[in-house]
Protein backbone atom coordinates (compact mmCIF):
# COMPACT_ATOMS: atom_id res chain seq x y z
CA UNK A 1 0.00 0.00 0.00
CA UNK A 2 1.26 3.66 -0.74
CA UNK A 3 1.30 6.26 1.67
CA UNK A 4 -1.05 8.07 0.07
CA UNK A 5 -3.74 5.76 -0.21
CA UNK A 6 -3.24 5.28 3.41
CA UNK A 7 -3.54 8.79 4.09
CA UNK A 8 -6.74 9.14 1.60
CA UNK A 9 -8.64 6.34 3.80
CA UNK A 10 -7.69 7.86 6.87
CA UNK A 11 -9.08 11.22 5.92
CA UNK A 12 -12.04 9.17 4.51
CA UNK A 13 -12.63 7.71 8.18
CA UNK A 14 -12.45 10.63 10.17
CA UNK A 15 -14.97 12.06 7.41
CA UNK A 16 -17.25 9.40 7.62
CA UNK A 17 -16.78 9.59 11.96
CA UNK A 18 -17.80 13.54 11.89
CA UNK A 19 -21.25 12.81 9.49
CA UNK A 20 -21.96 10.37 12.02
CA UNK A 21 -21.69 12.25 15.01
CA UNK A 22 -22.90 15.32 12.97
CA UNK A 23 -26.53 12.91 12.54
CA UNK A 24 -26.32 11.49 16.08
CA UNK A 25 -26.81 15.21 17.41
CA UNK A 26 -29.72 16.73 15.01
CA UNK A 27 -31.19 13.59 16.59
CA UNK A 28 -31.00 14.18 19.92
CA UNK A 29 -31.64 18.04 19.20
CA UNK A 30 -34.74 17.16 17.41
CA UNK A 31 -35.78 14.54 20.16
CA UNK A 32 -35.03 17.23 23.33
CA UNK A 33 -37.76 19.81 21.26
CA UNK A 34 -41.50 19.26 22.37
CA UNK A 35 -44.01 17.93 19.59
CA UNK A 36 -46.99 19.37 18.65
CA UNK A 37 -50.83 18.25 18.26
CA UNK A 38 -50.09 16.70 15.01
CA UNK A 39 -46.86 15.11 15.82
CA UNK A 40 -48.02 13.23 18.76
CA UNK A 41 -51.53 12.21 16.30
CA UNK A 42 -49.51 11.12 13.85
CA UNK A 43 -47.43 9.33 16.06
CA UNK A 44 -50.13 7.16 17.95
CA UNK A 45 -52.03 6.23 14.69
CA UNK A 46 -48.52 4.91 13.31
CA UNK A 47 -48.08 3.18 16.75
CA UNK A 48 -51.53 1.79 17.30
CA UNK A 49 -52.65 -0.56 15.00
CA UNK A 50 -56.13 -3.04 15.27
CA UNK A 51 -53.96 -5.87 16.39
CA UNK A 52 -52.37 -4.32 19.11
CA UNK A 53 -54.15 -5.42 22.35
CA UNK A 54 -53.37 -2.80 24.39
CA UNK A 55 -54.88 0.82 23.69
CA UNK A 56 -53.10 4.25 24.38
CA UNK A 57 -54.89 7.40 25.29
CA UNK A 58 -53.61 10.73 25.23
CA UNK A 59 -53.98 13.31 27.61
CA UNK A 60 -54.29 16.88 26.15
CA UNK A 61 -53.03 19.20 29.01
CA UNK A 62 -56.17 21.99 30.24
CA UNK A 63 -56.91 25.05 28.53
CA UNK A 64 -55.39 27.94 30.34
CA UNK A 65 -58.35 29.69 32.83
CA UNK A 66 -58.10 33.10 33.18
CA UNK A 67 -55.19 34.52 35.15
CA UNK A 68 -55.82 34.66 38.64
CA UNK A 69 -53.31 37.58 40.72
CA UNK A 70 -52.24 36.83 44.07
CA UNK A 71 -51.47 39.67 46.36
CA UNK A 72 -48.88 39.65 48.63
CA UNK A 73 -49.03 38.35 51.48
CA UNK A 74 -48.36 40.60 54.61
CA UNK A 75 -45.38 39.88 56.45
CA UNK A 76 -45.81 37.64 59.38
CA UNK A 77 -45.75 39.05 62.78
CA UNK A 78 -47.79 41.95 64.22
CA UNK A 79 -49.08 44.58 61.22
CA UNK A 80 -47.18 47.77 60.97
CA UNK A 81 -48.57 50.73 60.45
CA UNK A 82 -47.54 53.59 57.53
CA UNK A 83 -47.37 57.13 59.17
CA UNK A 84 -50.47 58.14 56.83
CA UNK A 85 -52.53 55.30 59.05
CA UNK A 86 -50.59 56.62 62.36
CA UNK A 87 -51.58 60.00 61.19
CA UNK A 88 -55.26 59.25 59.94
CA UNK A 89 -56.19 57.52 63.18
CA UNK A 90 -54.16 60.21 65.36
CA UNK A 91 -56.35 62.74 63.49
CA UNK A 92 -60.04 61.30 64.03
CA UNK A 93 -59.18 60.10 67.63
CA UNK A 94 -58.53 64.22 68.28
CA UNK A 95 -54.96 63.82 69.17
CA UNK A 96 -53.07 65.23 66.16
CA UNK A 97 -53.93 69.00 64.39
CA UNK A 98 -51.31 68.34 61.38
CA UNK A 99 -51.34 68.21 57.84
CA UNK A 100 -51.00 64.11 57.19
CA UNK A 101 -47.84 63.86 55.17
CA UNK A 102 -46.95 60.43 55.98
CA UNK A 103 -43.90 61.72 58.01
CA UNK A 104 -43.31 60.79 61.31
CA UNK A 105 -42.42 64.26 62.91
CA UNK A 106 -42.10 66.15 65.95
CA UNK A 107 -45.86 66.63 66.01
CA UNK A 108 -46.95 63.17 65.39
CA UNK A 109 -44.72 61.88 68.07
CA UNK A 110 -46.35 64.07 70.64
CA UNK A 111 -49.68 63.33 69.34
CA UNK A 112 -48.58 59.31 70.24
CA UNK A 113 -47.32 60.03 73.52
CA UNK A 114 -50.82 62.29 74.55
CA UNK A 115 -52.62 59.19 73.26
CA UNK A 116 -50.54 56.53 75.12
CA UNK A 117 -50.88 58.31 78.27
CA UNK A 118 -54.66 58.74 78.02
CA UNK A 119 -55.43 54.99 77.37
CA UNK A 120 -52.95 53.66 79.71
CA UNK A 121 -50.25 52.61 77.09
CA UNK A 122 -46.75 52.25 78.16
CA UNK A 123 -45.46 56.22 76.81
CA UNK A 124 -42.48 56.05 74.64
CA UNK A 125 -44.05 57.54 71.57
CA UNK A 126 -43.80 54.46 69.42
CA UNK A 127 -46.51 52.62 67.64
CA UNK A 128 -46.15 49.41 68.74
CA UNK A 129 -48.69 46.60 68.42
CA UNK A 130 -50.47 47.34 72.11
CA UNK A 131 -50.66 50.85 70.76
CA UNK A 132 -51.66 50.34 67.09
CA UNK A 133 -54.58 47.75 69.03
CA UNK A 134 -56.01 50.75 70.36
CA UNK A 135 -54.92 53.28 68.18
CA UNK A 136 -56.52 51.24 64.91
CA UNK A 137 -60.13 51.83 65.95
CA UNK A 138 -59.99 55.27 65.28
CA UNK A 139 -58.53 54.82 61.52
CA UNK A 140 -61.99 54.91 60.34
CA UNK A 141 -63.90 57.58 61.20
CA UNK A 142 -67.59 56.90 62.54
CA UNK A 143 -70.11 57.37 60.15
CA UNK A 144 -72.65 59.93 61.20
CA UNK A 145 -76.24 59.07 62.53
CA UNK A 146 -78.92 60.42 60.74
CA UNK A 147 -81.60 61.15 63.16
CA UNK A 148 -85.37 60.82 61.72
CA UNK A 149 -87.96 63.34 63.13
Amino acid sequence: MSMKRIIFMFLGLIAVVYIIGCVKKQRAEEIQQPMTMEELTALTTQTNTPSESKSQTIQTPPAPGPEVKLEALPPPGPYKPTAIEIQTALKNANFYTGAIDGKIGPKTKKAIEEFQKANGLEVDGKVGPKTWAALSKYLNPPTPSIEKK
